[in-house]
């Protein structure tokens, strides 16, 4: 049995090793990743692995994603601490608890349900409020609560889905990766006076953005 103390050790580990040498400087996203417990959030036989430098699958042929691709997609938020954040694909609620770590608000939304369930019954288990939960198609964000200062998307998308761009506030960021089904850029962006610039992070993969403007199942 690895004691609480040994996975505190594997953050820290984790955070030398794989984001401070790779460009992770935002001290908050830093200090969220040295906190959130990633082990509680997959399976009990992978928890060994948990702080390693790679995804490990979460059942329903998703994962969870790489912590440098976590920290690298959160820093690219720029989160102060008063934002009120988008999610696109809770998935294991890993993504989720570090969000509600650097904001006021996560709105997290999730087309498949057992997932969705899980992740809200982790969160709350480790005592997060600031998170509200959707079961519904990412592609077609979250109306009721839009505008909002950022958006995250955890699955690759072959184009960014327009209610996305529509529901980004002026002057907030987005994060997605966009491409075809087998790799994809990390693109960042930014709503500056109504326009869209975009900035690539470089490539990456990830699983399926299915829905209406995503692809199909």
């Amino acid at each position: 049995m690895v004691q609480n103390h040994d996975y505190k050790q594997a953050r820290e580990r984790m955070v030398k090793t794989q984001l401070i040498p790779r460009g992770i400087t935002d001290p908050r996203v830093l200090a969220a990743m040295r906190k959130v417990p990633r082990h509680l959030f997959v399976e009990e036989a992978l928890r060994g692995e948990a702080y390693n430098d790679h995804p490990l699958p979460i059942g329903h042929k998703q994962t969870i994603s790489q912590p440098y691709i976590v920290a690298l997609m959160t820093q690219a938020l720029e989160l102060k601490g008063d934002e009120h954040v988008l999610e696109i694909g809770t998935g294991s609620g890993y993504q989720t608890a570090i969000l509600a770590e650097l904001s006021e608000k996560v709105y997290t939304v999730e087309r498949i349900r057992p997932l969705l369930e899980k992740a809200r019954k982790t969160l709350w288990e480790l005592g997060y409020t600031n998170i509200l939960f959707k079961a519904f198609d990412g592609t077609l964000g979250w109306k009721e609560y839009a505008p909002f200062d950022a958006i995250i998307v955890t699955a690759g998308a072959p184009k960014i889905p327009q209610p996305l761009l529509d529901q980004l506030a002026e002057g907030g960021r987005l994060v997605i990766p966009v491409g075809g089904r087998f790799s994809q850029d990390l693109v960042k962006v930014t709503k500056k006076n109504g326009h869209i610039i975009q900035k690539d992070l470089g490539g990456c993969r990830f699983v399926d953005l299915v829905g209406v403007h995503g692809w199909k199942e």
